[in-house]
């Protein structure tokens, strides 16, 4: 009987999607092997005991671990577990994200250390193609967040995710957590320039349609409360839940500014992917009107009595921070160049570049992630 042989999952693209095995340490191997270790795993039993003494007093304050339980997590220091990660887009995700947290049960929130996100970092350079010339079917000044939707439309996987999330985030009985799920599997599953380009697309201040258009991206009318509950009670929901609180996580890791320029601790690539990841969770961010791209939490910090600063202070990392603010509008500044060249040409291509260390050398935003070649091609279908 002859064996069969394993095939990667890939995208549309041909991308190979992220499996255990494509990790350097994935939770889940460092796991397997700390099974075949009689002590590792029985330390690891012990602290997954521990989750259920876990405690906060208040929305403010992060868990309360025992003493006991740190001491079973610092016998775990030399095992791999302790530098294991995870990708939002691998296949058993929670499974995962529950082992990290599991050994790090007093990891902080709010230390912006590289290395509290659980998320492992994979940059794809391959370049993606996109044909614009299907657009021609739009009239020539329709807006930028209509021509990116209508791009989104015209890819197959694209159109499929986009068309759940706006049947799971529609109607007047929509269920919150349904409409949720599926915002997250679009902006996990869908390729990064498709998403980013639906939801980061460039408006003029006095064009409050297309501003309409992006602030009803995310389905907010479902995805958000209708009332706006304090944004601490709202971490506390978060942090309460793996996946919510590895994302909070990757956010604070990926968007913390190192200076009031707007420079971030990473690549703005990177915040602009730990934000995204957001959308979909209880601390999903949405932009706040239809005539500028501000962004903010769907929360406010009325009521919070003493912990009024602390309040603030979470609610100013999405609404001033001024890293977030200058990826953001680095990455609409390139989405309008795409539709500004000069197309005479059969090709155009942008290659975006790393920045290896923004922390020691700042510079301004060149477009980053991925390269577009963007080939024009009369398609006498379309007329």
């Amino acid at each position: 009987m002859r064996k069969k042989k394993k095939m990667d999952a890939t995208t549309e693209n041909g991308d190979h999607l992220p499996t255990e095995g494509r990790f350097t340490n994935s939770c889940i191997q460092a796991r397997r092997k700390c099974q075949a270790d009689p002590t590792c795993n029985a330390t690891y039993h012990y602290l997954n005991s521990c989750a259920s003494s876990i405690s906060t007093s208040s929305p403010a304050e992060e868990p309360l671990v025992p003493e006991d339980c740190m001491e079973a997590a610092q016998q775990l220091r030399n095992s791999s577990l302790m530098s294991c990660t995870c990708h939002r887009r691998m296949k058993n995700q929670a499974t995962c994200l529950d082992i990290y947290w599991t050994i790090h049960p007093a990891r902080s929130l709010g230390d912006y250390e590289l290395d509290v996100s659980p998320y492992e970092d994979t940059v794809t350079r391959k370049p993606w193609k996109m044909n614009l010339s299907k657009l021609n079917m739009l009239i020539p000044d329709s807006d930028l967040c209509l021509k990116f939707a209508m791009l989104c439309t015209l890819n197959d996987k694209c159109d499929r995710l986009r068309k759940a999330y706006g049947e799971a985030c529609s109607g007047s009985r929509c269920q919150r957590h349904t409409c949720q799920r599926q915002l997250r599997a679009f902006f996990e599953k869908a390729s990064e320039p498709h998403s980013q380009g639906l939801l980061l697309c460039p408006c003029a201040p006095t064009d409050q349609g297309c501003g309409q258009r992006r602030r009803n991206t995310i389905a907010p009318s479902c995805a958000l409360p209708s009332e706006a509950p304090n944004c601490l009670e709202l971490r506390h929901v978060c942090v309460s839940d793996p996946l919510c609180r590895s994302r909070l996580a990757d956010f604070q890791t990926h968007c913390h500014p190192m200076d009031i320029l707007g420079t971030c601790a990473t690549e703005q690539s990177r915040c602009l992917r730990a934000y995204m990841g957001l959308i979909g969770t209880a601390l999903t961010p949405n932009f706040v009107s239809n005539i500028n791209a501000s962004v903010a939490l769907s929360c406010t910090c009325r009521g919070s009595g003493n912990l009024q600063e602390e309040c603030e202070r979470l609610e100013e990392s999405f609404s001033h921070n001024p890293c977030l603010m200058e990826a953001i509008s680095a990455k609409m500044r390139f989405h309008s160049q795409l539709f500004s060249q000069d197309w005479a040409a059969s090709t155009f291509s942008v290659m975006e570049r790393q920045n290896k260390n923004p922390a020691l050398r700042p510079q301004p935003w060149v477009p980053t992630l991925f390269s577009c070649t963007l080939t024009l091609i009369l398609l006498s279908s379309l007329w």
